[in-house]
């Protein structure tokens, strides 16, 4: 701007100047022209009065020292007299235009310039009273040739005004720049410098107040936004079409191995997992695509999905979900079902063999009530093994439906201690029960099932001549139970896998005292319904100890 306002203000100027040296030389040539007419008709004037009076005898001396033409002609336009020519060699003048306005009118003048352009001739002419004319004439340098005779002078007058308007345009522009260069657009209608762009400047201002706005907003939605991605569990990581991370909150950059701080890296050079990779550079060709990799964290379901603006990828989002529990909770589905088509086919096998066997007539009379007692036996276990399956079922949407009760955990172990005393005096196992009073908020029927199971699989996994202890304790903030036996304890790499549903320890041993294998797995999920912690302690042949922690539930809190 500064450049097209010095060359406008350097082009006026030179314009001006130009315009006005023209307009000088052009007035004092026309002033000087006319000073010349003048002077030349008064002199022309004097000389016919000398002449009327003198006659030819007039002209005798006055070649030397004239500096204008003296020339006289008689009315048929012969000359008579000439200082500078040959009047007998000069041509008639009758047809000058001078000449016949003299001849005409008594007077007359013209103008007339040399072939070259330099020179032209002032005339003037003045008919006397014998009817001849004398004429006065005066060589002028034209204007063209003035010019050129002066072109030293203008020249220097020009270079002179260049430097001059140059030097001028040049402040001159700065300080019409100045003001708008210092313009302060955090406050534009501050600045009172013109009137001319105050417009401009309500315009700014508004603008400003916009994208003040727009600012707060962009920066309330970021800080919304890096607070929910900061939260999710899930991994969330966003590059553009290039592959550079623009965003990745803290769970991706955990998973991926990766440091907050890599915005603005390449993600294939950040990212170490070659699947991840490839899922990213099928998204970024426009696939979407998911799969389920493994982290160290765990099994994540990768979703890399792009982001099309206009028909073109812009980006890629990648988001990984945890399925590590899925994961488990499909390959537990897949043993349970295992598991239970392996444990319902055994005693149905077992029935059916029975009864073939008995339909065939194949067993001895003597032998039918043996069969038939084993028959029977098969079918309380198939019947038990269904019970239980229900049983965990309901557990597992969260005991819907049962009800809420204040339950004296010490008279529920009494009731399981009295129901199992014939199988403890059996396998020659002492029950004995501890403790005191203490009142739970719960489940009565999961309550007893926890105690009942705890207490028989003490019993069952006992030595003969062995006991089982169960003990209830009201404390401060929580109710205790513990059950404890000296039986053939639980190996250490057995231990966190016994409360799983048909897990067995010695798989000999259990089919020898029965049992469908879901019993701990009932217990399990019953603590949790509770809200209560499960703890184990075990050494093997010195027997295991299990503890169960209900938390206090002041009353007004009960359900």
């Amino acid at each position: 701007m500064t450049k097209r306002i010095f060359r406008s203000i350097l082009a006026v100027a030179l314009t001006v100047l130009a315009a006005a040296l023209v307009l000088i030389l052009g007035g004092l040539y026309t002033h000087f022209t006319n000073v010349q007419f003048a002077q030349l008709r008064e002199e022309t004037a004097l000389a016919a009065h000398a002449i009327e009076r003198q006659g030819l005898s007039y002209f005798d001396g006055l070649d030397n020292g004239l500096t204008c033409r003296v020339t006289w002609i008689a009315a048929d336009g012969t000359v008579l007299y000439d200082n500078l020519s040959d009047r007998n060699a000069m041509e008639n003048h009758l047809a000058r235009e001078e000449i016949k306005d003299a001849l005409a009118n008594g007077y007359g003048q013209s103008v007339r310039y040399s072939d070259t352009l330099l020179e032209r001739c002032l005339y003037i002419a003045q008919r006397l009273s014998d009817g001849s004319v004398l004429r006065l004439s005066l060589s002028q340098s034209s204007v063209l040739n003035l010019m050129l005779g002066m072109s030293q002078f203008i020249v220097m007058v020009l270079a002179g005004a260049i430097v001059l308007s140059s030097a001028l345009a040049t402040r001159l522009s700065r300080d019409i720049v100045k003001p708008i260069n210092e313009l302060n657009l955090d406050d534009p209608l501050s600045n009172r410098e013109y009137e001319e762009i105050l417009p401009l400047l309500r315009r700014l201002e508004a603008q400003q107040r916009q994208l003040r706005a727009q600012a707060v907003e962009l920066e309330q939605k970021q800080r919304e936004f890096n607070t929910v991605t900061r939260s999710l569990s899930e991994g969330l990581v966003l590059v553009n079409s290039g592959g550079t991370i623009l965003s990745i909150n803290p769970a991706a950059a955990r998973l991926l191995e990766v440091t907050p701080n890599c915005l603005g890296a390449d993600f294939d050079l950040a990212n170490r997992n070659a699947e991840i990779t490839a899922l990213m550079d099928q998204a970024l060709s426009g696939q979407k695509g998911e799969q389920t990799v493994s982290l160290s964290a765990g099994d994540y379901l990768a979703a890399a999905s792009p982001v099309l603006t206009g028909g073109s990828v812009s980006g890629v989002v990648l988001l990984l979900f945890d399925v590590t529990q899925k994961q488990q909770a499909e390959q537990l589905r897949r043993e349970f079902t295992s598991n239970v088509s392996h444990e319902l086919k055994t005693p149905l096998h077992a029935i059916s063999g029975y009864a073939e066997l008995m339909k065939n007539g194949i067993v001895a009379p003597e032998d039918m009530v043996c069969f038939s007692g084993k028959i029977y036996s098969e079918a309380q276990r198939l019947i038990q093994l269904v019970e239980d399956i229900l049983r965990l079922s309901r557990l597992d949407e969260g005991a819907a439906g049962m009800t809420w009760s204040w339950v004296d955990l010490y008279d529920a172990a009494q009731q399981a201690v009295q129901s199992l005393a014939a199988p403890a005096e059996l396998n020659n196992v002492r029950l004995r029960l501890e403790g005191g009073s203490a009142m739970v908020y719960g489940i009565h029927p999961l309550l007893s099932s926890i105690l009942f199971n705890l207490t028989d699989n003490a019993v069952k996994y006992n030595k003969s001549g062995g006991s089982v202890t169960l003990r209830v304790e009201d404390r401060e903030k929580e109710v205790v139970l513990t059950v404890s036996d000296t039986g053939i304890g639980i190996p250490a790499e057995h231990q966190d896998r016994i409360f799983e549903r048909f897990y067995r320890v010695d798989k000999s041993h259990s089919k020898e005292v029965g049992g469908t294998g879901l019993g701990l797995s009932i217990v399990k999920h019953a603590v949790l319904i509770h809200k209560a912690k499960l703890e184990l302690t075990s050494r093997v042949g010195q027997g295991t100890t299990i503890t169960v922690r209900f938390p206090k539930v002041e009353t007004g809190k009960a359900k």
